[in-house]
C-alpha cells in the first residue's frame, strides 16, 4: 500500500509538471509558427528581388564589366509593393533605363500583369469573410514585416473594382458559341431590387449562367430587358427551346415576346403543387397532393392529363380556386411528359429546381450584406454569387438523353416552320 502511495505520488508530480510545461511549449510553437511564416515572407520577396537581378543582368549584363556598345545601363532601385499571401509587402524594385525612358524587367511585368491580392480578397468575400475581418482571415507574417492593403476600406475598394469588372465582361460574353436545348429563368429579390436570372442548358447537359437583369419588380419589361440582351449577345430565338418558368405571368409574356412560337414553355411542376395546395385546408392537402404526384410522375401525358382534369372537378364543388390553379397552366407543367426521353431527364426539366439551386448559392454568399445602396451593388453581388455557384456546376441528371431531347427540338422546328438551315446537333 506505501508503494502505491508513492507511485500516485510520483505521478502527480510528473502532472503537475506536465502542466506547467504545456503553457511554455504552446508559446514556443506560436512563436515559431510566427517565425516560420515571417521567414517564408521573407524568403519570397529575396527570390523576386534575385529574379529581378537576373533580368537586370540580362539587359545591362554583368555589374562592374565595361560594354562600349551598352545602350541601357542600371539605375539604382525604388520602393515597390508585392503581394505575398493576400497583403502586399514593401521591397525595393531594380531599375533599368536608357537615355530616355525607363526599360520595365520581364519578372516585374508578369508579377503585376495579375492581381493575387483582388482574387485573394473576392475568394475571402465569397466564403462569407466579412471587409472587416479579412485581415484576421490572413496567416500571420510577424510584427517585423510592414504590410498593407487589408484594412476594411481597402478590401472593399478592391472588391468593389474587382465584382464591377467581373459584371461588365460577364455581360459582355457572346453566346453565339452555345448550342443551347434549355432555358431557365427565375427572380429573387434584394431589398428594392428585383434581379432576374437565366440559366441556359447546351446540348451535353452541362449548365450555363447567361446573364441577369435588374429593376424594381418581376415584371414584363425587366424580364424582356434581360431577354433582349441575351438575344443581342447571340442567343438563337429562332428555332426551339425548351423554356422552363415557374408561374410568373411576367415572365410568360416575355418568353411569348421574344421567342414566339419557338419557346415550348414547361411550367414548373413543383410550384404548380405549392400554388394548388395554397388553395386547400390542411386535412384537404395530402390526398390532392398525392394526385398530383401521380400524374406529374406519370410517364404518359395523356393519363396524366385525365388525373388533373379529373382532380379539378373534385375539386371544384369546395374549392373552385383550388380548381381553376389545377386548369391553369395545365398543359405547359406536361409539356415534358410529351418528349421522347427518360424518366430521370423529364424530372429534371420539370421543375426550376436547378436555377433555384443557383439562387439559394447567390443568397449564402451575400448573407453579410446588410445593407444595399444601389442597384449597382446588387448587380455586382449578384453576378459575383451566380458566378461562384457555377464553379459547383454538375450536368443535368440523364444527361445522356439530350440527344433525343435535341432531336424532338429539332424535329418541332420542321413542324412549326422555324429556321432548319442551321445544323443538326449531335
Amino acid at each position: 500500500m506505501a508503494k502505491s502511495r508513492t507511485v500516485i505520488r510520483a505521478y502527480q508530480a510528473d502532472s503537475a509538471h506536465a502542466e506547467q510545461r504545456r503553457p511554455v511549449l504552446v508559446d514556443v510553437l506560436h512563436d515559431t509558427r510566427a517565425t516560420l511564416l515571417e521567414l517564408a515572407v521573407a524568403s519570397g520577396v529575396q527570390v523576386l528581388h534575385a529574379m529581378l537581378e537576373e533580368d537586370r543582368t540580362a539587359l545591362c549584363g554583368a555589374r562592374y564589366a565595361h560594354q562600349a556598345a551598352r545602350d541601357v545601363h542600371r539605375a539604382g532601385s525604388t520602393p515597390s509593393e508585392v503581394v505575398l499571401g493576400g497583403r502586399k509587402v514593401p521591397m525595393r524594385r531594380p531599375r533599368v533605363r536608357t537615355a530616355q525612358h525607363e526599360v520595365p524587367l520581364p519578372t516585374w511585368q508578369a508579377v503585376a500583369a495579375r492581381d493575387p491580392l483582388e482574387q485573394r480578397m473576392l475568394e475571402q468575400m465569397l466564403v462569407g469573410v466579412a471587409t472587416r475581418q479579412y485581415a484576421r482571415s490572413l496567416e500571420p507574417v510577424g510584427a517585423t514585416i510592414p504590410t498593407r492593403g487589408t484594412s476594411k476600406s481597402a478590401v472593399s475598394r478592391r472588391f468593389v473594382v474587382k465584382t464591377a469588372a467581373q459584371l461588365e465582361t460577364w455581360r459582355a460574353t457572346p453566346l453565339d458559341g452555345l448550342a443551347l436545348a434549355g432555358l431557365l429563368i427565375d427572380g429573387v429579390v434584394l431589398a428594392e431590387h428585383c434581379v432576374v436570372v437565366a440559366l441556359g442548358l447546351d446540348a451535353t447537359g452541362r449548365k450555363h449562367v447567361l446573364g441577369l437583369w435588374e429593376g424594381s419588380t418581376e415584371n414584363t419589361a425587366v424580364c424582356q430587358g434581360l431577354l433582349a440582351n441575351l438575344q443581342s449577345r447571340g442567343l438563337r430565338t429562332d428555332r426551339s427551346l425548351l423554356v422552363i418558368l415557374d408561374g410568373s405571368k411576367a415572365l410568360r409574356a416575355a418568353v411569348q415576346q421574344t421567342f414566339g412560337p419557338a419557346a415550348w414553355v414547361q411550367r414548373c411542376q413543383a410550384h404548380k403543387l405549392r400554388n394548388v395546395l395554397d388553395h386547400l385546408p390542411d386535412a384537404e392537402r395530402p390526398w390532392v397532393r398525392a394526385i398530383l404526384h401521380r400524374a406529374y410522375r406519370s410517364h404518359d401525358g395523356a393519363h396524366a392529363r385525365r388525373l388533373l382534369q379529373d382532380l379539378a372537378r373534385r375539386l371544384e364543388p369546395r374549392w373552385p380556386s383550388a380548381a381553376a390553379s389545377v386548369r391553369e397552366g395545365l398543359d405547359e407543367t406536361l409539356t415534358v411528359l410529351a418528349l421522347p426521353i427518360s424518366e430521370r431527364l423529364q424530372r429534371s426539366l420539370a421543375t426550376t429546381n436547378a436555377i433555384e439551386s443557383l439562387l439559394s448559392r447567390m443568397r449564402h454568399v451575400q448573407r453579410n450584406v446588410t445593407r444595399w445602396r444601389s442597384g449597382t451593388m446588387v448587380l455586382r453581388w449578384v453576378a459575383a454569387g451566380v458566378l461562384e455557384a457555377a464553379k459547383g456546376f454538375r450536368r443535368l441528371k440523364g444527361c445522356g438523353e439530350m440527344p433525343r431531347l435535341i432531336a424532338a427540338l429539332r424535329a418541332r422546328d420542321q413542324e412549326l416552320g422555324l429556321d432548319s438551315a442551321s445544323p443538326q446537333v449531335a
